[in-house]
C-alpha cells in the first residue's frame, strides 16, 4: 500500500469527448498523492489514445497511472477490474463525463483523517448542464433530507442518500474489512450501491457540505432513455437485482438480511405497480397488486389506488370496444 495515496478508479467507455477535461481536473488537484486507475471498457473511439497521450503528464505530476483494458462489460465489471489494482490508502471512483474541483481530493483526505471513526466521506456537488459548465443549476444535496446523518445505510437503500458518483472517498482499511475480495456484482450500473452499502452498514459517514465535484447533465444520459414502459420496468428489475445481489454478498446478520431483502422486494413491487398505472397497463397493475396482497403490503392507500384505476381502466377498455 502507498501510504497517503488516493486511488481513483475511472471506468471509460467511449468518453473521448469529455475525457481530457476530466483528466485536467485530476492533474490540477492540490493533493499530490494520487493513483489514477483508468479502465478502458472496450472503447471504440479515441479513449485509449487520450489516456496513453496523458501518461507523460501524469508522470510529470507524480501521479501513478495504471491503465487497464477489457472487452466491453459495463460499469460493474470495469469497477471490478479497477479494484484489483488499488495501491492507495483511500479510494474514489468517478465518471469521466464529470470533473473535480481543484481541492476536492485534499479536502476529503483531511476530513477522513479528522474522523477516524468514519469509513466514508461524501462531499456535495454541483449540477451543470452540458452546454454551460460555468453556472451550476443546483446541488446534489438539494432535497436530500438526511445528508448530515452519520448513519446512511437505510437512507441509501431507500434512495434518500447522496448517490452521485465522484462525491465519495473511502478509507481502504474499511473497504477491505467489508469487501476483502474487492469484487462487486457486475451490473452495468448501480455501482454506488454496491460499493457504499457494505460500508454504510458497518461504518459512519461524514458529510462535507462544500460542492467539490461537477456532475454534468447530458441530454442523452443513461437514465433519460427510460421513457417506455419496457425500459422503465427493465430499470426497476435491474435495480432490484443489484440491491438483492449486494445484500446477499454483504457481511450482515441473517435477521437483517431477511429484513432488507424483503424491504427491497416490496419497494420494487410498488414501483412496478405505480408505473403500470402511469402506463395504463391493467394486466401488470393487477399482477403487482396481487403480489402486494401476498406480501401483506396492500395498504389502504394502495387498495384505493388499485380500485380507482381498475375502474378507470375498465372504462377505457369499454370505450375502445364501443369504438370498434
Amino acid at each position: 500500500m502507498r501510504t497517503g495515496y488516493v486511488s481513483l478508479i475511472v471506468p471509460c467507455y467511449n468518453v473521448a469527448a469529455t475525457l481530457q477535461r476530466f483528466i485536467d481536473s485530476v492533474v490540477e488537484q492540490t493533493y499530490p498523492y494520487v493513483q489514477v486507475i483508468a479502465v478502458n471498457d472496450g472503447s471504440t473511439d479515441e479513449t485509449a489514445e487520450i489516456l496513453k497521450n496523458n501518461a507523460k503528464t501524469f508522470q510529470n505530476r507524480n501521479i501513478v497511472f495504471t491503465y487497464v483494458y477489457q472487452k466491453n462489460a459495463g460499469l460493474g465489471a470495469a469497477i471490478n477490474a479497477g479494484l484489483k489494482h488499488i495501491e492507495g490508502e483511500f479510494l474514489c471512483w468517478a465518471d469521466p463525463d464529470d470533473f473535480f474541483m481543484p481541492e476536492s481530493i485534499e479536502k476529503r483526505v483531511k476530513e477522513l483523517r479528522s474522523h477516524p471513526e468514519c469509513g466514508v466521506v461524501t462531499s456535495d456537488a454541483y449540477f451543470f448542464q452540458s452546454d454551460d459548465l460555468k453556472r451550476p443549476v443546483g446541488k446534489v444535496s438539494d432535497g436530500v433530507e438526511h445528508s448530515k446523518d452519520a448513519a446512511q445505510f437505510e437512507h441509501l437503500l431507500k434512495e434518500q442518500s447522496i448517490f452521485c458518483t465522484g462525491c465519495h472517498m473511502v478509507r481502504m482499511d474499511a473497504f477491505d474489512a467489508v469487501n476483502p475480495s474487492h469484487e462487486i456484482y457486475p451490473a452495468r450500473r448501480g455501482q454506488n450501491w454496491q460499493l457504499l452499502l457494505p460500508l454504510y452498514y458497518k461504518y459512519s459517514r461524514v458529510f462535507l457540505p462544500e460542492p467539490l465535484y461537477g456532475y454534468v447533465i447530458y441530454p442523452n444520459s443513461m437514465s433519460r432513455g427510460d421513457t417506455s414502459e419496457e425500459r422503465v420496468m427493465f430499470r426497476w428489475d435491474e435495480h432490484e437485482t443489484i440491491l438483492r445481489e449486494t445484500l446477499l454478498r454483504m457481511q450482515m446478520t441473517a435477521a437483517d438480511r431477511d429484513k432488507y431483502l424483503k424491504y427491497v422486494h416490496v419497494r420494487y413491487v410498488k414501483k412496478r405497480f405505480y408505473s403500470s398505472i402511469d402506463f395504463r397497463d391493467s394486466h401488470r397493475m393487477r399482477e403487482q397488486y396481487q403480489l402486494l396482497c401476498d406480501l401483506h403490503e396492500d395498504s389502504d392507500d394502495i387498495r384505493e389506488l388499485y380500485r380507482r384505476n381498475r375502474n378507470l381502466l375498465c372504462k377505457l377498455i369499454g370505450k375502445v370496444k364501443d369504438v370498434f
